[in-house]
């Protein structure tokens, strides 16, 4: 086999053996160590309660909840985020007036305006969309901003030169050399959207994984309570693969995204 062939074949082999690996260092320490099912369950347990979980009809009546959920929140932020980044990004004075209204913003404890937001939005999906959306705006926002100051000087020069239009000059350089840092924050923002939507589920509501989680919790059935985390991260993995399968779509000439396939093939 090439060398070539192998690098290509390593992330299809080395991310099982890595969760195999894993797996059997699980289940060794929970036999070594005599722990109880309701600490810590052994996979085998865990793998039979997401068969259980997974084969339950309300299980993706809530997983259903918290997708819808998390891609309004998100959605929201993309828009916003894009937007107030683009300004921010054009306009000096506009970001320095703002910056520190914007920082103070971020740095107060999410968690502690669900409150809050069940007292205006009731128990329903308004609150857990607009956690969502408030955790994933600012990766956008602030990607956005970078990529539109991004745009060197002798660049606007050079479409100056060749007497482009203000339509033109957006199109082939400005639009071009923000789309990486747009998808960038998208996919650190999608990572913090369905945080925020899990968040809010778990503090308030009945309806959602996030509720799931307390739910299992409250009944001390941890295997399940770990099947409902796989769960999670399945979902997860499957919205963050979206995003990245978005990018490879929009600027497939961005390095991020031709080194991806000479690694993969």
């Amino acid at each position: 086999m090439s060398k070539e062939r192998l690098h290509k074949l390593l992330p299809w082999i080395g991310t099982p053996l890595i969760l195999i690996v894993f797996f059997l260092l699980w289940d060794l320490f929970v036999r070594v160590n005599n722990m109880s099912e309701l600490v810590l369950p052994r996979p085998g347990t865990v793998f039979t309660a997401l068969g259980e979980v997974v084969s339950n009809p309300e299980t993706w009546a809530h997983a259903r909840v918290t997708a819808m959920e998390t891609i309004g929140g998100f959605a929201i932020a993309l828009v916003c985020g894009i937007a107030v980044g683009a300004v921010l990004g054009k306009v000096r004075w506009v970001e320095r007036s703002l910056r520190p209204l914007i920082v103070a913003s971020q740095v107060v404890p999410k968690v502690a305006l669900i409150p809050l937001f069940v007292i205006w939005f009731g128990f329903g999906m308004t609150s857990k969309v607009i956690m969502s959306a408030m955790l994933a705006f600012f990766p956008i926002m602030l990607n956005v901003q970078l990529g539109v100051r991004s745009v060197e000087s002798g660049q606007r020069d050079v479409m100056k030169a060749l007497n482009a239009s203000r339509w033109q000059t957006f199109k082939h350089l400005e639009l071009k050399s923000t789309m990486p840092y747009v998808f960038a924050g998208m996919e650190v923002g999608i990572v913090f959207a369905i945080i925020g939507t899990i968040v809010g589920e778990y503090l308030g509501g009945s309806e959602g994984l996030g509720y799931l989680v307390v739910r299992t919790l409250n009944e001390l059935d941890a295997p399940a309570l770990f099947a409902v985390i796989i769960l999670l991260s399945v979902l997860g993995l499957l919205l963050y693969f979206l995003v990245n399968g978005l990018k490879r779509f929009f600027i497939p000439w961005h390095e991020s995204v031709y080194s991806q396939h000479d690694v993969n093939g």
